[in-house]
């Protein structure tokens, strides 16, 4: 089953779904800046374009280009900016 999430009035849109037993959700952000909190860790694989991201207790900022990773931990979060449209891969560890 799909789901279909949107957040931020629409700038991030995300389709959520099961494979071999684990969550996972494919979106996409437009241009801006936006803070996720997490529940359970994630690993962030960007897909196309570039995100920066500031994980929560950082005060620098990473930039991460499309096919690369990071991982957030659980019952934290992060923040997110694009300078344009990006899509991700969030798998939930």
């Amino acid at each position: 089953m799909l789901t279909h999430n949107t957040y931020f009035e629409g700038k991030v849109q995300s389709v959520g779904f099961e494979r071999h037993g684990r969550r996972l959700t494919a979106g996409v952000i437009d241009v801006g800046e936006f803070h996720f909190s997490t529940g359970a860790a994630e690993r962030m694989t960007v897909v196309s374009g570039e995100l920066e991201v500031r994980v929560d207790g950082s005060t620098f900022w990473r930039c991460y280009a499309a096919g690369t990773v990071f991982e957030v931990p659980q019952k934290s979060g992060f923040d997110v900016r694009a300078v344009l449209p990006s899509a991700y891969l969030c798998e939930f560890l």
